[in-house]
């Protein structure tokens, strides 16, 4: 069984957690700063980003990809997960302090994708859906 859906949203992930990493050496190298934050906020900001993507992502994919495998995702199941990634995406920039209202939708994307995942979940495993 192929789950072409989890293994684009795992590919996904990656690329975003590697572009959070990123960040947060650039702005390291900026400000000579080879371990931790050096108690510089912007450099927290990122690595709490990275850490809240850490968080919640790996959750995630597992549900997806345990509804993925019992045949019930259907259509909804990549686009919710599309909207996962856009707001983990829009989470990194929010928290930089620039697109604030980033940080709120990629929040709120998580927590509505992880609740609508554990619904589908228990559905699934209660032979309801």
């Amino acid at each position: 069984m192929i789950l072409q859906t989890t293994l684009c949203l795992a590919a996904a992930a990656a690329v975003i957690n590697f572009w959070l990493g990123m960040r947060i050496g650039q702005l390291r190298h900026a400000l000579k700063v080879s371990v931790g934050d050096g108690g510089d906020e912007r450099i927290i900001r990122r690595m709490r980003a990275q850490a809240n993507f850490i968080e919640n992502t790996p959750l995630l994919l597992i549900l997806f990809g345990l509804i993925e495998m019992t045949g019930k995702g259907g259509v909804w199941l990549a686009p919710l997960g599309a909207l996962f990634m856009l707001g983990r995406v829009l989470h990194g920039i929010g928290m930089d302090g620039k697109l604030t209202w980033g940080r709120m939708v990629g929040t709120l994307t998580a927590y509505l994708t992880a609740l609508g995942l554990a619904v589908v979940a228990v559905l699934i495993a209660l032979q309801v859906m």
